[in-house]
């Protein structure tokens, strides 16, 4: 064969390979155009899932594949509100676990204070010295109610942290607190005492933003159970907090809610507006809520004290579902103690969320470290070498407090095979969000935001997300493994992957501050105990807070 010919035939090859190649995109496009389902485009879809099957296999799929998808579209025939949880329920509980059903919560003795002249001065007392204020009639509600709206007003603004003021309503419930004290009726700590709500929570009559655009004037015709039992606790309800859009991050659809030690930072998400308005004094305490890390960050960040309860703590009815099987309801305060308080008032089951466990909260805060079991994460605290000063200065001071530290380290287990949860919960959560095509009305629009989180985890198969449930009940005895002889320990709030696996297996943790770095950058230590144990964790925290004077700091606030 000369060249000429090879040269042809080559050339001819080439061509034919062309048109097949073309012929096989057109057949795709049509497909795609008219959703249609074949044996070629179930190998397309299997290929996306990192699947292989034979054209024999794939032929028998087809019937049913096309049976599924005439479901899929009846299913989305239904309206199904976010509020709506699936038929299935996470429980962090493992077999022959047991817990303390003793009941038992009394505060520290704080010495007796008088009200200072200038009311404003109180706006960074904490939560139990403001009660003690209240209780003695020494400052009225409303005094405070109005003090804290004051500061709202003038500092909220540049914050970016107030979604709505709700003013009428706070002031009413004030001026009930006061009448009830001047009949000799108190309800306890939280009496007349002024807060903030993550703008997720459901307030009857209020708008309900979730800090995104396409729900900007949302209303849900009810109060959230956490809004319930704090009003019948006496607390008063001061403003409507932002949040990052749909729960991530410090961005929502009127700007950034600002770090109010740093006006140049975000203040974190996703309770954003909850711990900038906390650190800033414009409230006595505020409400957040965490799915991987929206209390610790911006708790962090903002130099607050937080607490996530174990999953399965606190009702999250009337709040927003990002994740059903890892939301995680807190506060967010200035003290340990203040946590302890809120968190007795909105505890327990309220027979409308089914995942919550009926267990007491036992608070003494006059516990040791030396009777708490406390480990601390040696590889991770060693490792740390950029905040070796702080981490040495943290371990000792609980060494001198009678702690006996217990070395420890973290399963070794790859947690990232088991992320997609979190997001395809979340997916679901937003699936006629994602079908209606208004999540492009949310601010943040890049391949990291939510908009394309939901598109892009649409695409996980049900049988993986089941896969990665089961895969993370091995993480839970693994790490129920590595707790076996410990209560609580310490670890740097973000280091290897603590906040991912510890959402996970729902344990809770206390996040208090511990100052700047060297760069300036905030810095905090996170306490984490065994389930349902947030007594032993306050009570670990407090006497670590209790010793150090990194809360007792303020930052400089801009009008």
């Amino acid at each position: 064969m000369t060249k000429r010919s090879r040269k042809t035939r080559i050339t001819l090859t080439v061509a034919v390979l062309t048109l097949l190649i073309l012929s096989l995109a057109m057949n795709a496009v049509i497909l795609i155009r008219e959703h249609k389902v074949s044996s070629w485009s179930l190998r397309v879809a299997s290929r996306i899932s990192g699947l292989s099957f034979t054209p024999k296999e794939r032929k028998m799929m087809v019937q049913g594949v096309k049976r599924n998808r005439s479901r899929f579209e009846e299913l989305r025939g239904i309206s199904i509100e976010n509020r709506v949880p699936p038929a299935i329920a996470f429980n962090p509980i493992l077999p022959g676990m047991k817990f303390d059903k003793k009941k038992g919560f009394r505060l520290s003795k704080r010495p007796k204070i008088s009200a200072p002249e200038n009311i404003e001065d109180v706006a960074f007392y904490r939560l139990t010295d403001l009660a003690q204020l209240i209780r003695t009639r020494q400052i009225s509600s409303t005094e405070l109610t109005r003090m804290y709206i004051d500061r709202l007003k003038k500092y909220g603004p540049k914050l970016e942290c107030v979604v709505t003021l709700t003013e009428d309503l706070a002031l009413k419930q004030a001026k009930r607190a006061d009448e009830e004290l001047s009949r000799g009726r108190y309800r306890g700590p939280l009496h007349g005492i002024p807060y903030g709500a993550k703008d997720l929570l459901a307030t009857e009559g209020i708008k309900t933003t979730w800090g995104a655009e396409s729900y900007k004037d949302q209303v849900i015709d009810m109060n959230a159970t956490v809004i319930q039992r704090l009003e019948q606790a006496g607390a008063v309800l001061v403003a409507k907090l932002s949040m990052g859009a749909l729960a991530m991050g410090d961005v929502w659809f009127k700007g950034k809610t600002r770090n109010p030690w740093n006006y140049e930072q975000g203040s974190s998400g996703s309770s954003a507006g909850s711990a900038a308005a906390t650190a800033a004094g414009l409230v006595a305490f505020a409400i957040g809520t965490e799915t991987q890390g929206s209390i610790v960050s911006p708790s962090t960040r903002c130099r607050v004290t937080g607490l996530r309860p174990t999953y399965g703590r606190v009702s999250r009815h009337g709040a927003m579902a990002l994740s059903w099987s890892m939301d995680k309801i807190g506060p967010i305060c200035r003290t340990v103690e203040d946590c302890a308080v809120v968190f007795n008032a909105i505890h327990g089951p309220d027979g409308k969320d089914l995942t919550l466990v009926d267990l007491p909260f036992n608070w003494d805060p006059g516990l040791k470290p030396k009777d708490i079991r406390i480990g601390y994460l040696k590889s991770v605290f060693e490792a740390d070498t950029a905040h070796a000063e702080k981490n040495s200065m943290i371990l000792e001071t609980l060494r001198s407090l009678g702690a006996e530290l217990i070395p420890m380290e973290l399963p070794d287990f790859s947690v990232s095979s088991i992320g997609p949860i979190l997001v395809t919960e979340a997916s679901a959560a937003f699936d006629e969000l994602t079908r209606s095509h208004r999540d492009d009305l949310l601010v943040r629009q890049t391949r990291g935001a939510w908009p394309n989180l939901f598109r892009t985890y649409r695409m996980v198969p049900a049988v993986e997300y089941i896969q990665a449930n089961r895969a993370r009940t091995l993480l839970m005895k693994a790490m129920a493994d590595k707790l076996a002889g410990i209560d609580v320990f310490v670890a740097p709030s973000f280091r290897a992957g603590i906040l991912s696996i510890t959402n996970l297996t729902g344990h809770p943790c206390v996040v208090v501050p511990t100052g700047t770095d060297e760069e300036g950058n905030s810095t905090s230590i996170s306490f984490i105990g065994n389930l349902f144990e947030e007594g032993k964790t306050l009570a670990a925290a407090k006497a670590f807070q209790d010793a150090t004077d990194f809360h007792l700091k303020h930052p400089e606030l801009k009008e």
